[in-house]
């Protein structure tokens, strides 16, 4: 049997519907099969592993054979380690027992420890890698892979860039293992899969697929299947590598895939018939496709009152377009178009002016580059300071730019409200695209006012119909309009009328909720009324 076909048999074995791995360590030299000669296994993993101090290899005695535990000591826990595995061989070294098979030394001495037989070097080389150690007996035709545990991981906390008021507080970690349990603890359901790869030829992470069996459209699963296993990168340590490799559009300043770091925003895409990516080491998870309100959408939408949520979002999509187009329409309006400033508040704006030096876009470029400066150096510094550096910052030197006369106080006002509106998007990526496509319109404004706005907006609208998630177009339900998709877009409708998922997936199952109406109060008890 081929490294390949083995690897796909024991991934079959531990996971329904999963893809095989790649042939692994192909440009090493490594004997395909596992040698039944024990120290020419241990000399492959010594050229293998080199000079690596964490490489360790016990020499052992079962019975009247010879043999080795080897491991990684940075990948497993050393109180584990002696607790499950060391302590038994040493039993079974004063047992003086025989060593029949691996099998039999299994059942014997580790129980009740999750393993794994292995039969070639690569099989050895890849479960050492994900924490397992690997006994190895001579004469005997295949390993016994040991798996205890891997090292600390970070525990649970609550999530750092997609904060909420109301609704689960866990976010993910770097531990892929956990992540997947934090989805599967939310969907108990035998349908949902997870379908595992491996990425990046140097690196070999862990990547996985998370979809509904018989809901996800195969189509959209099957053409994400294909872009992964054509990825040809040394290493992927964050999903942001794999959102470039996987787009169906490197050149647009708008994100194509949603990542979020919420489990309870995954298995709600999830269960809507999008795909997870989970990645081994990042705790941001992207969802696939992702169409452009996706990004006005927040978890606790959900969790809220729907007319409360309605205005919610009706405040982000206002704020988007005031980060995009306010510091253009001033630039606009204050050097092309006076007449549309009532007439006392053009006298003020003029007076505050008189003592710039520049002319308006030059005094807004200062100031945005001056906030960007600001904004970047609160997120680098440590968090201690990172704060109370950026709201000093800005205070201070807003103040004394206007004192010395290099901006007027109206700019001041303009630039600072442009920049708090871009933080109302609940996803930090996609208010990245806001803040570049200003600075475009900015200088569009300043060389022909508010026709250079307008024909900017076009530009970007037309370079939005275009693009595909996926093949989904990413305006969609807007553009292409789709009535019955309208429940949850702007506005969002009363939890018990949304019973279909969204047309534009093409699910397998479209229909996720029978239709309900609005419980009505009870009757009042008469027989209460009168005892009353």
């Amino acid at each position: 049997m081929s490294i390949l076909s083995a690897l796909f048999q024991r991934r079959k074995n531990k996971y329904s519907n999963r893809t095989a791995e790649k042939e692994l360590f192909d440009k090493e030299n490594i004997p395909k099969k596992y040698d039944s000669a024990l120290e020419k296994n241990i000399k492959s993993l010594e050229n293998v592993f080199h000079q690596t101090v964490d490489f360790k290899k016990v020499p052992l005695k079962i019975g009247h054979q010879d043999a080795y535990l080897c491991y990684l000591t940075t990948t497993l826990s050393k109180n584990d380690l002696n607790s499950q595995i060391l302590e038994p061989l040493r039993d079974a070294y004063k047992r003086d027992v025989e060593v029949k098979s691996i099998e039999s030394i299994r059942e014997t001495f580790f129980p009740a420890v999750s393993y794994e037989y292995v039969d070639s070097l690569s099989q050895v080389i890849w479960e050492m890698l994900n924490g397992s150690a690997i006994l190895m007996i001579d004469k005997c035709k295949r390993a016994l892979a040991l798996n205890i545990g891997g090292t600390e991981k970070r525990s649970i906390t609550e999530p750092s860039t997609q904060t909420i008021v109301r609704g689960p507080k866990d976010s993910f970690v770097e531990d892929m293992q956990v992540n997947m349990g934090l989805v599967r603890k939310r969907i108990k359901n035998p349908r949902l899969v997870f379908e595992e790869f491996v990425v990046g030829n140097d690196s070999n992470t862990k990547l996985a697929l998370c979809y509904m069996n018989e809901i996800v459209n195969e189509d959209i699963l099957s053409e994400l299947r294909n872009r992964i296993k054509k990825i040809e990168a040394s290493a992927l340590l964050d999903t942001g590598n794999i959102e470039e490799l996987i787009t169906d559009s490197s050149y647009t300043f708008f994100p194509l895939l949603f990542n979020t770091e919420r489990p309870d925003s995954t298995s709600g895409n999830i269960l809507e018939g999008k795909i997870a990516i989970f990645l081994e080491g990042t705790p941001f998870v992207l969802i696939a496709p992702a169409v452009f309100t996706d990004f006005f959408q927040s978890s606790e939408d959900y969790y809220q009152p729907y007319f409360l949520t309605t205005f919610i979002r009706v405040i982000r999509y206002v704020s988007f377009m005031i980060t995009l187009t306010l510091p253009s329409l001033y630039v606009a309006i204050v050097t092309y178009h006076q007449e549309l400033i009532p007439t006392t508040l053009l006298i003020n704006i003029q007076s505050q002016r008189e003592s710039v030096p520049f002319p308006a876009v030059i005094e807004l470029l200062i100031m945005e580059f001056t906030f960007e400066v600001l904004r970047e150096a609160g997120i680098r510094m440590p968090r201690v300071v990172g704060q109370t550096l950026s709201i000093v910052g800005a205070l201070v030197i807003g103040q004394a730019a206007v004192e010395a006369g290099l901006v007027s106080n109206v700019l001041v006002i303009v630039v600072a409200f442009s920049a708090i509106a871009s933080f109302v998007s609940p996803v930090f990526n996609f208010s990245i695209a806001a803040r570049l496509i200003r600075f475009i319109l900015i200088l569009m404004a300043s060389i022909m006012g508010l026709y250079g706005i307008l024909l900017t907006l076009v530009v970007m609208v037309t370079h939005l119909v275009g693009l595909r998630s996926f093949g989904v177009p990413y305006l969609t339900p807007v553009a292409p309009f789709k009535l019955k998709d309208q429940k949850d877009v702007f506005a969002r409708f009363p939890f018990w009328t949304n019973t279909t998922r969204p047309s534009y997936l093409r699910t397998a199952a479209p229909v996720k909720m029978k239709n309900q109406s609005q419980p009505k109060p009870p009757s009042p008890n008469k027989g209460d009324e009168n005892n009353g």
